[in-house]
């Protein structure tokens, strides 16, 4: 019996397909995107390749764990794990990004800034799992992002145009103030994900 996921081979499969049509349109963003977005509309529609240890909250904070960084920092792929009615706090990410519902559902609410304040943007949108939403400095950068539900967990897996971990980006506050972050990952004592993808049996 695998104790791990029963098919490892969909997050081998997303990424190797990914970094395909990057290196097919290096400086074409949108088609990455468009590309981008059905791949990982496939990955997400099937909830049963997540290994155990990548989907674990804790109490007091939603988690950010990397499941792949690309050798040459063109993208990263990873598991936001969100406890209750956990959220981030406005933030940007300075690089493109795909946002997949694998389980569970949340809000992302995009934001504009002027010269003193930080304005919604239109209202919540609501992700359900195998849904894809994008985010990029071309088309609005800003948003924060909650987990709608109030009594489960929820996983969203996040894509982006470089090494998220690694990417100087900032949170905002009320009167459009910008605090510089580096987010990192979440991985502290985790195993690699690529040898968990080997399956074991027990």
């Amino acid at each position: 019996m695998s104790v791990l996921s029963a098919h490892p081979g969909r997050l081998r499969d997303f990424v190797s397909q990914l970094a395909s049509v990057i290196d097919q349109n290096p400086d074409d963003e949108s088609r990455i995107l468009q590309e981008g977005r059905q791949l990982l509309q496939r990955l997400v529609r099937e909830d049963d390749w997540l290994p155990e240890a990548f989907s674990r909250p804790r109490p007091d904070h939603y988690q950010q764990y990397l499941l792949h960084a690309d050798a040459r920092s063109r993208f990263s792929v990873v598991a936001f794990v969100w406890g209750p009615s956990q959220r981030t706090p406005v933030h940007d990410h300075r690089v493109w990004g795909l946002i997949g519902m694998l389980r569970g559902r949340e809000y992302a609410q995009n934001f504009r800034r002027t010269d003193n304040s930080l304005h919604a943007d239109g209202e919540p949108v609501l992700l359900e799992p195998g849904q894809v939403e994008a985010v990029s400095p071309a088309m609005g950068d800003i948003h924060q992002v909650t987990n709608a539900c109030d009594d489960q967990v929820s996983i969203s897996i996040h894509v982006y145009g470089g090494n998220i971990g690694a990417v100087q980006r900032a949170t905002y506050q009320a009167d459009g103030r910008e605090k510089p972050f580096v987010s990192g990952y979440s991985n502290d004592s985790l195993p690699n994900i690529w040898d968990l993808s080997r399956e074991v049996t027990a």
